[in-house]
């Protein structure tokens, strides 16, 4: 069955703007391909010469409509994902293709699939966190695990399409790279399916595969979306070796999230991402577990700045975002010094989750949109900065690896994300982005690994 809300989908306008790098650079970097030789036919069979002015006029006509993929809020003591699908308008990625290549954008229709990408690849996501080297040098024998809810009956063969087009390693059951399980990890006894889940699984799966495409990939089916379930899902996960976890769900709040935090998610010498949330200010859990790296949203763009990336906090609308927030019942790590929350503050880090600059996906079960799709939300922001903590190496063995971005706070290490609001709030930086810690955002995005390695 597909939990995602059956309501309209709403409209949302994302405007990007991307500034001059090289035009050649720009055609490998935005075209998300895995080879140079995608982006170069594409350039040179148009023989079509762009300037940066006009990319970036086409870029600023992005405009997206996306839905939920795993439903509304749900009550509690259970979890949705924080994955958002984009269903149709023109993504910046895909005004950006048009404008190199001289041609009107198309338009995606109501549902949303193709037969191209129409997102980020690995190409962009690995230039714009400095991450192309480790990417091919790192991750042999990392195990990252994803933590999901219900079944993806097409996970393996999806990831093989996706890894297989942007000319990744194989990851297969076969090669020992790929190992689905259920939480009480069996192969066999596998939860019922769920296509809104199957999304958000893809999505995961995918993400690994762009940011650390060397790292083996376990992917932990709970048998429903209940905190306790995904809990045990974590925990299986661990057991069975995972140094890296990312749960791209969440929830509301509540008294016993502090007995969950004892019970699923403190696991020392484990890194442990969680997504903060896709519904603006507020705080969700489990990112507000002391012991997990919280993770924020942004929105990525292209610059002509020596990175070749600009970052602003994700906000669509008061609703709509990257969560944050002071929370209620968590106890402050001892290694957040920020003095407005006493508490638990989240996020610790960010990375890209805003639709209209949101990531391709190859996702082919259920009744929605199947094939190429293009994702947002902090479900990808998860899965990334925990290939990042794969890509730097195991954590150390009593270790808290929440705790390595605040060891790299206010270097070159992390990109200070100092622009954007998601909500309004009565202490700035809860909700709003600025120079140094900020709630949206954290100390930022990753440059490079070593924020995320055992000092």
């Amino acid at each position: 069955m597909r939990t995602t809300n059956p309501g309209s989908p709403h409209i949302r306008g994302r405007r990007a703007r991307i500034g001059s790098a090289a035009v050649g650079a720009a055609a490998l970097i935005v075209t998300g391909l895995g080879t140079a030789a995608h982006a170069s036919a594409d350039t040179a069979a148009t023989g079509h010469k762009v300037t940066a002015k006009a990319i970036a006029a086409q870029v600023a006509q992005a405009h997206v409509r996306y839905e939920k993929a795993c439903g509304a809020t749900p009550k509690k003591g259970y979890a949705a994902c924080d994955a958002l699908r984009v269903t149709g308008g023109t993504t910046a990625f895909m005004e950006k293709q048009a404008a190199l290549k001289g041609i009107a954008p198309k338009t995606l229709s109501p549902k949303a699939s193709s037969d191209s990408p129409t997102g980020y690849g690995p190409s962009d996501i690995q230039s714009a966190y400095g991450l192309a080297d480790a990417a091919s040098a790192a991750g042999s024998g990392e195990t990252v695990a994803i933590v999901d809810a219900y079944d993806d009956p097409n996970a393996e063969a999806d990831l093989a399409t996706y890894r297989s087009y942007y000319g990744l390693p194989d990851c297969t059951t076969d090669n020992g790279c790929f190992t689905k399980v259920g939480q009480t990890g069996s192969t066999t006894s596998l939860p019922s399916a769920d296509s809104g889940w199957a999304g958000e699984i893809s999505l995961d799966l995918d993400m690994v595969s762009a940011t650390c495409p060397n790292c083996n990939i376990l992917l932990v089916e709970a048998k429903s979306a209940s905190d306790a379930n995904l809990g045990t899902a974590v925990n299986e996960a661990v057991k069975l070796g995972a140094k890296f976890v990312s749960n791209s769900y969440g929830g509301p709040e509540s008294s016993s999230d502090t007995t969950y935090d004892t019970k699923y998610y403190n696991h020392p010498g484990v890194a442990i991402t969680a997504s903060a949330g896709d519904e603006g200010y507020g705080a969700e859990y489990p990112a507000a577990s002391r012991y997990v790296t919280a993770v924020g949203g942004t929105a990525l763009k292209t610059s002509s700045d020596s990175r070749g990336w600009t970052e602003s906090v994700w906000n669509t609308s008061s609703t709509e975002g990257t969560g944050s927030g002071c929370s209620a019942y968590d106890a402050k790590p001892g290694w957040q010094t920020d003095r407005g929350c006493a508490k638990r503050m989240i996020a610790d880090v960010s990375a890209v989750a805003d639709p209209a600059t949101g990531v391709s996906v190859y996702d082919t079960y259920g009744s929605g949109g199947t094939g190429w799709n293009t994702y947002g939300g902090t479900s990808a922001s998860a899965p990334l900065i925990a290939s990042v903590y794969a890509l730097a190496g195991t954590p150390g063995s009593s270790d808290y690896p929440a705790r390595y971005p605040y060891n790299a706070a206010g270097t070159s290490a992390l990109n200070d994300v100092t622009s954007g609001s998601n909500g309004s709030c009565s202490t700035s930086y809860f909700c709003t982005a600025g120079s140094g810690y900020d709630g949206p955002t954290g100390w930022g995005t990753p440059q490079g690994t070593s924020a995320f390695g055992a000092s």
